[in-house]
């Protein structure tokens, strides 16, 4: 999987500003957790795992301080779990836990459609569209990290255009401790989910301009249902995976 992680210790540049050190620092910081998280999100580290503090480091030219701010940022998202005076490891997930959560976030997402087609403005679904249509060409090129980062932002999108912050700060919520699940269940072999997530955010944005609220609705609500399904057949054919190497091992 594509990763923003720099193979050598290349270190994150700084700002070019001379607006101070705050400003670097927050720069730097900002840096750290966006290439962190990707680096996470793709499951370039396995589920259970403990996060390889001084590798990361050595990896994204840091020192231990801003990569361990970077790492309770990600525990609040629940990617990861901090130990007591044992570093932190990447949360592990079970099928009941997937199944919950999904269902939690289907909801969530169903109530929004609803809600941003009452409230979205014309110039919001402009802005939609044109990440629909980028979303689509990194489907194209196979870029699947390029892809579901735009296809996050289309969902957080039509979350803001409900105008209910309640709404959105339980989706940030939950958004980020299915995140990591959420874009591997695009690589489940038996569905096809990559062309099917596609094919579903034609009918999203299709529903969205028109203002169909229930549609839309119904929609979205599917779409996690469906997202479900395949995140728990990922997690059963990368388990499987990794017994099938244990055993041969």
């Amino acid at each position: 999987m594509k990763s923003t992680i720099p193979e050598a210790g290349a270190p994150i540049a700084q700002s070019a500003s001379g607006n101070g050190i705050d400003r670097q620092e927050a720069s730097l910081h900002g840096e750290t957790l966006l290439r962190l998280r990707d680096y996470v999100v793709e499951g370039n580290i396995p589920e259970g795992a403990r996060v390889p503090e001084r590798q990361l480091c050595q990896m994204l030219g840091i020192s231990r301080t801003p990569l361990r701010e970077a790492l309770k940022v990600l525990a609040a998202e629940g990617l990861i779990e901090l130990l007591p005076n044992r570093g932190a490891r990447i949360r592990q997930l079970s099928q009941r836990d997937l199944e919950e959560l999904f269902d939690v976030m289907a909801g969530l997402e169903s109530l929004a459609g609803r809600l941003a087609c009452e409230a979205i403005t014309d110039e919001e679904i402009v802005e939609i569209e044109r990440l629909h249509y980028k979303m689509y060409g990194h489907y194209l090129h196979r870029d699947m990290q390029g892809y579901f980062q735009i296809n996050q932002r289309i969902h957080e999108s039509i979350v803001t255009a409900a105008r209910n912050e309640t709404l959105r700060t339980a989706y940030a919520n939950f958004a980020g401790r299915i995140r990591r699940v959420r874009y591997s269940a695009n690589f489940a072999r038996k569905r096809q989910r990559w062309a099917e997530a596609m094919r579903e955010h034609e009918a999203i944005l299709d529903a969205l301009r028109r203002r169909a609220g229930s549609e839309l609705s119904d929609i979205l609500f599917q779409h996690l249902r469906n997202k479900r399904t395949a995140a728990i057949e990922h997690l059963a054919e990368a388990r499987d995976a990794t017994a099938a190497t244990a055993a041969e091992g």
